[in-house]
């Protein structure tokens, strides 16, 4: 089973989806399942996780009620607002879908990087361990260090780096994302989306810009711990959806077929899915 394991559908009309403003001109525009489906159909992919946009309890229904219509949708990462009284509660129900698959706080938009730290946040992540969902870890280099602090204090914790934790490419400064990156890879419950890098990468980017950022996270995490992700329809600011899982395709092109396998679908599958229901 082919997976992209991190996919966005939004409606503008819903109105939480701040960062989505006109500025961002094509992307500006509502997206849904039948836009993704022909994309899919010509990369031969089988399954999709679809991840939050918005941080909003009604963001996360309106994204189970898509995954619910949509039959390539095998899962969802959704939001909670971990810091709130009845977080616990909130979690338990949304876990009660088997199509909720994980969490994910908009870390990268946080004014404190010391956020996920905070201790108000225990009662939400042992909710989120009770009930088998996924963070996903939607940070920057600069939060690196205090990840690594988290995924410590919580290692029966299942957390997936998004987008390789943001390198910048189009600097071309990887230290000391390097270093933190393969401390990240040390602890067993992390694991790393192989996404959201060509926007980091700037608009004129090629597959060499790439090399060593996907180089370094295969030496780290290797295929058993990175997984595929489009980041559709964001990507489509600096490529169509076919020239990413063509690029990916080729700088995973010297592993071995078992291993291919694992990073387009196999890891995916077993860190988001392999929940009884969920497939």
């Amino acid at each position: 089973m082919r997976i992209d394991a991190h996919q966005h559908v939004w409606t503008l009309a819903r109105g939480d989806y701040g960062w989505l403003t006109p500025a961002l001109g094509a992307i500006h525009r509502d997206f849904g399942p039948a836009d993704l489906k022909p994309l899919l159909d010509a990369a031969r992919i089988d399954r999709t996780i679809l991840v939050q946009a918005a941080p909003t309890l009604a963001e996360t229904e309106f994204m189970l009620g898509v995954a619910a219509a949509t039959p390539f949708v095998a899962g969802v990462v959704g939001w909670v607002d971990m810091e709130s009284a009845d977080a616990s509660a909130r979690i338990a129900r949304l876990a009660r879908n088997p199509l909720l698959v994980g969490l994910r706080p908009m870390i990268h938009d946080i004014a404190d990087p010391d956020w996920m730290l905070s201790a108000s946040l225990a009662p939400a992540i042992a909710a989120m361990q009770r009930h088998d969902l996924v963070f996903d870890a939607l940070v920057r280099p600069v939060h690196l260090s205090r990840l690594l602090t988290f995924a410590d204090r919580h290692p029966g914790l299942s957390i997936v780096i998004d987008h390789g934790a943001k390198p910048d490419i189009a600097g071309r400064t990887l230290d000391p994302w390097r270093a933190d990156m393969a401390a990240m890879a040390a602890r067993p419950n992390v694991a790393c989306k192989l996404s959201g890098l060509v926007t980091e990468a700037g608009i004129d980017w090629t597959d060499d810009d790439l090399r060593p950022v996907v180089s370094h996270l295969i030496a780290c995490f290797g295929a058993s711990r990175l997984i595929f992700g489009s980041d559709w329809p964001v990507v489509t600011l600096a490529a169509p959806y076919q020239r990413w899982i063509n690029t990916a395709e080729v700088l995973t092109g010297h592993l071995n077929a078992d291993e291919r396998a694992a990073i387009f679908g196999g890891t995916a599958e077993r860190i988001y899915l392999s929940r009884p229901g969920r497939l």
